[in-house]
């Protein structure tokens, strides 16, 4: 704990809403925060218990802190998102990426071109976006320039023109620029372009249609097929990449948190069209649910200058103080701005593509080479290993009230997980809810194995439990006189959250607690997670076979030919078990010593 006297400035701190910064003993800023009551929030820092780690290790810097009261908790917002943009403070989750985003300019001229825009926007004329990449922008252009034909050429190109590029001869544009076409008819291409982008597919797929029987009526074929076609486009785009029920433009952001790591997708959807998505991986520093990692992204993202902010945002966790997020995000895009977590139909979908994008990229981002390789370093420095771990096991058991226990062993290298060398192990012959003999028996068949060569010994043994589970591991060693592999004892805390865990050395017998962000208890806890979904999955499939076993199954002599023939007859197990045995011997190749035996086997007789 810090020399700070956070008894005095706490009691005397105001109860109304604002911001407070906390800094070191150097006077650079720590973290800052915003609070609907500064006393309580404040206050909350330095209780004597609950705290994780991470808070600790920030409470244990603070030498200062200064408040700033605010006249509402969207005052505090808006406060908190300013001192964090301008002072990059490290314990809070910073958003680094301040590129603009793309947007489709149309000019304001006579015959108007479409081009890609980045920047403040000067020029006269409509702006459609933003758009998430400059590829998403290209896309859109392609497409618009193969429907509705626009010109997306230079003012300087276009007015020195006497004869039709090359656009207008593969059929890409009208050739405003040489008269072929009138400024009424360009006019119409115009406005469907801009119907288009703003989202109003389906009032441009009616009035095309309805253009379409208009030429068709005044013999104009081609004007028809023209239409026809654009609406065929029009119909494909919407069948691939429309939402059903959703209008107007809206951001579907999700978070995932997992080993001291975040990642936020952001799905982007503009005119009921979804044009693409962007990944952030913020810092963490304290341990932050998806909800923290929202309540701080969100405002940072759009309350900085540039983005625009859609009617609706759509999050995969209610963010903290939502109410007073929305109304901030309302006052800073000066229009209603709708944040919601609890949606149905096609937003669900959409949420949930969103989920499974940051579970994804959250995976492979820890998978990375350059992510396992510092984490891996710090794992060499925490257990004094003379060079970098090359292989490493980690052992979990997996039982429901001692059935069908599993022991599950996977493997991991300096490429990650390696699940071609993954093993289970089905344990039997022990009293039920033994772990520690399930460990032993797991143990004993792996090493032995590897003992004749037939796998790599690993050079870190990772074993889920405490000193006991650890004990039965160095025994396992010491019996098949196996030298030169660390062993580490994963103990759960007495909180059993992650970021809690106690590493029991096995040499030294020695306990140790690693701070929160440290980067090998990162990578011991992928591990050790690893090793206990892998356990769960095997219990889980040994268990339901053996429930989905029939009473058949057990009967001796009675073969899969016999049991067929049986089911064939009675139509079900019980059935085979409610016949008597003048009623079995009628099965074809049941005897009547045999259906003798299939009847005392089923009624429990000697």
């Amino acid at each position: 704990m810090s020399d700070f006297d956070h008894k005095a400035f706490v009691k005397n701190l105001t109860t109304r809403p604002g911001v407070y910064q906390m800094y070191d003993a150097e006077g650079e800023l720590l973290y800052v925060g915003k609070a609907r009551n500064l006393k309580n929030r404040v206050g909350s820092y330095f209780r004597g218990r609950g705290l994780t780690d991470k808070t600790l290790a920030l409470v244990a810097r603070i030498q200062d802190i200064q408040v700033t009261v605010t006249s509402t908790e969207v005052d505090a917002l808006l406060l908190e998102h300013n001192l964090i943009k301008s002072g990059k403070p490290p314990y809070n989750i910073l958003l680094r990426d301040d590129k603009s985003y793309p947007y489709i300019f149309m000019s304001n001229d006579a015959f108007p071109r479409i081009e890609l825009h980045r920047g403040a926007r000067r020029r006269k004329g409509q702006y459609f976006g933003p758009f998430p990449s400059a590829g998403a922008v290209r896309e859109s252009l392609h497409f618009l320039q193969k429907v509705f034909k626009m010109r997306q050429c230079e003012d300087s190109y276009f007015k020195n023109r006497s004869r039709p590029c090359l656009q207008h001869q593969i059929d890409r544009c009208t050739a405003p620029c040489v008269g072929l076409v009138s400024e009424e008819d360009y006019a119409q291409q115009v406005e469907h372009t801009s119907l288009f982008l703003q989202g109003k597919s389906p009032e441009l797929m009616v009035r095309l249609a309805d253009d379409m029987e208009r030429a068709a009526a005044e013999l104009e074929y081609e004007k028809a097929a023209v239409y026809r076609d654009q609406l065929s486009q029009l119909q494909h785009v919407q069948a691939s990449q429309g939402i059903e029920g959703v209008k107007g433009d809206l951001d579907i952001i999700a978070a995932a948190t997992a080993h001291g790591r975040a990642c936020v997708q952001v799905l982007y959807v503009r005119g009921a069209r979804v044009l693409g998505s962007k990944t952030y991986y913020p810092p963490l520093k304290l341990d932050e649910t998806p909800a923290q990692v929202l309540s701080a992204f969100v405002p940072q993202y759009y309350l900085g200058e540039g983005r625009a902010v859609p009617g609706e945002i759509v999050v995969n966790a209610a963010p903290e103080e939502a109410s007073t997020l929305q109304e901030a995000l309302g006052l800073h895009a000066q229009k209603k701005v709708k944040l919601r977590w609890r949606v149905r139909d096609a937003r669900a979908r959409w949420l949930r593509l969103a989920e499974q994008t940051a579970e994804t990229n959250l995976t492979s981002h820890l998978a990375g080479r350059q992510t396992i390789l510092g984490r891996l370093q710090a794992l060499q420095d925490l257990l004094e290993l003379p060079e970098l771990p090359e292989r490493m096991e980690c052992f979990d058991i997996s039982h429901s009230s001692g059935e069908a226990t599993v022991a599950s062993c996977v493997v991991f290298d300096q490429n990650g997980p390696r699940k071609t060398d993954y093993r289970k192990f089905n344990i039997e012959g022990i009293t039920a809810g033994d772990d520690y003999a399930a460990m032993q028996q797991a143990l004993e068949r792996r090493f032995k194995r590897l003992k004749t060569g037939e796998g790599m010994m690993p050079d870190v043994l990772f074993i889920d439990g405490g000193k006991g589970q650890v004990a039965q591991a160095l025994g396992v060693l010491q019996e098949l006189q196996i030298g030169g592999v660390e062993v580490i004892g994963v103990a759960k805390g007495t909180t059993r959250k992650a970021g809690f865990e106690t590493l029991v050395h096995g040499a030294s017998g020695r306990e140790q607690q690693l701070p929160g962000d440290s980067g090998a208890l990162h990578l011991i806890q992928q591990i050790r997670d690893e090793a206990h979904r892998f356990a769960i999955t095997g219990h889980r499939g040994r268990r339901d076979k053996a429930r989905q076993r029939s009473e058949l199954d057990s009967i001796p002599g009675v073969g899969a030919r016999r049991r067929r023939e049986l089911l064939r007859h009675f139509g079900s197990a019980q059935g085979v078990k409610n016949a008597n045995v003048e009623e079995l011997r009628k099965v074809s190749g049941i005897s009547a010593g045999m259906a003798q035996q299939i009847y005392d086997h089923l009624h429990g007789q000697a």
